[in-house]
C-alpha cells in the first residue's frame, strides 16, 4: 500500500477517537466543585452533601476545592475564568455573586456575566439574636433599647460585607438606632463573642447556632423573611415584631463559568433539583440544619433570580453605605 494511504487511514482514525470522544455525554471525568469559603461552615458543609449525591446521580465524581479568600472573590475569579465546559464549577453564597459587586469598586470578573446560574441549593434565613443577658424579649424591646443608648452597644459580624454586617445596618437604617459595628473573621469567633457576652447581638444564620438557641444560651428575636422558620417556628418574622421592611435571606447556589453549553447546565439542573427536593435531603440536611427549600425550578428561573436579587442587594448596599477595599 502506498504511504499515503496508510497516513490517510491513520488520521481518519484519528478523527474517528475525536469525535467519539465529543460524543461521550457529559461528565466524561471528575468534576471540580470549588467552594470559595474554608472548610467547616455551612457552605461546605452543603457542598459535600451535595457531592456525594451528583456524583451518583452523573456517575463521575464531584471534587471538593476550597479556595477561600478576599470574601469569596478567589474562588470566584478561577471559575470565571475557568473553561467552559462544565468540569469547573462554583459553589457559593449569595455574599459572593449579588453583594460583591457593590462592596468593591472593582472585581477582577463580570459577576453578572462571567457566570451560568445552574441551581439553587437552599435559603438560609437570617435572624436577630441577642445574649439574655441585654433582658430584651421582643426586637420592639432592643430597638427601644438602641435608642434609649446611642452608641454604646455593639454588634458582632461575620466581617465587613458579609451579610450579617449588611442585614444588620439595613436594620439600624429601617429602625433609626446606633449600635457600633465589630467585625470578626468569621461566624465561629463572633458567636464564641455572642454567647460570651462580649458583643450583645448579631444578625446570624439560626442554623449556626440551633444549638444555642433550643439550650436558651442565646435568644433569637425575629427573622428576617416573609414566612417563620420550619425549623424555629416560636421566631416570629420581622413583619410580625413590627419591622416589615426587614428582609434578611441569604441563598446557596451552584454556577459554571458562562459559555457553558446549556445541554450541560439543563442537566447539572436537573440533578439538583432533583436532589434538594427530595424529602430524604431536605429531612437530613435541610431541616436538620434550619435551612429552607430553594426557591427556582429551572436554570432559567434561577438566573431571573439572580438578577433581580443582585438589583436588590445594589439598592441595598448603597442605602448602607458599606464599601469594601
Amino acid at each position: 500500500m502506498p504511504r499515503s494511504f496508510w497516513n490517510t487511514m491513520v488520521f481518519a482514525g484519528l478523527l474517528l477517537t475525536a469525535v467519539c470522544a465529543t460524543a461521550q455525554p457529559y461528565p466524561r471525568k471528575p468534576v471540580s466543585m470549588i467552594v470559595p469559603s474554608s472548610a467547616g461552615g455551612v457552605l461546605d458543609m452543603m457542598a459535600r452533601a451535595l457531592s456525594q449525591r451528583l456524583s451518583e446521580s452523573v456517575g463521575q465524581p464531584f471534587v471538593i476545592e476550597t479556595r477561600p479568600g478576599a470574601n469569596g472573590i478567589i474562588g470566584a475569579e478561577f471559575v470565571a475564568k475557568s473553561a467552559p465546559d462544565g468540569y469547573a464549577l462554583l459553589f457559593t453564597t449569595a455574599g459572593t455573586i449579588s453583594y460583591n459587586p457593590f462592596l468593591y469598586e472593582r472585581l477582577p470578573y463580570d459577576a453578572a456575566k462571567a457566570f451560568a446560574p445552574i441551581a439553587m441549593c437552599c435559603v438560609m434565613v437570617q435572624a436577630v439574636v441577642v445574649n439574655p443577658s441585654l433582658n430584651v424579649n421582643s426586637l420592639r424591646e432592643l430597638i427601644g433599647l438602641a435608642k434609649s443608648k446611642p452608641g454604646q452597644l455593639a454588634y458582632g459580624s461575620n466581617g465587613g460585607g458579609s451579610s450579617s454586617n449588611i442585614y444588620m445596618e439595613s436594620l439600624k437604617r429601617l429602625a433609626g438606632i446606633d449600635v457600633v459595628h465589630v467585625p470578626y473573621k468569621g461566624s465561629a469567633p463572633a458567636v464564641t463573642d455572642l454567647v460570651g457576652g462580649r458583643v450583645p447581638m448579631m444578625v446570624v444564620t439560626p442554623s449556626v447556632i440551633q444549638g444555642y438557641l433550643r439550650s436558651g444560651t442565646l435568644k433569637a428575636l425575629a427573622i428576617g423573611s416573609p414566612r417563620r422558620s420550619s425549623a424555629f417556628p416560636d421566631v416570629p418574622t420581622a413583619a410580625e415584631a413590627g419591622f416589615p421592611g426587614w428582609d434578611a435571606e441569604a441563598w446557596l447556589g451552584l454556577f459554571a463559568p458562562a459559555g457553558t453549553p446549556k445541554e450541560i447546565v439543563s442537566k447539572l439542573n436537573t440533578a439538583m433539583t432533583k436532589i434538594t427536593g427530595s424529602e430524604q435531603f431536605a429531612e437530613q440536611w435541610l431541616k436538620r440544619y434550619g435551612l429552607e427549600s430553594p426557591q427556582a425550578g429551572t436554570a432559567e428561573q434561577f438566573a431571573d433570580f439572580v438578577r433581580i436579587d443582585m438589583q436588590n442587594s445594589e439598592r441595598l448596599i448603597k442605602a448602607t453605605g458599606i464599601k469594601l477595599e
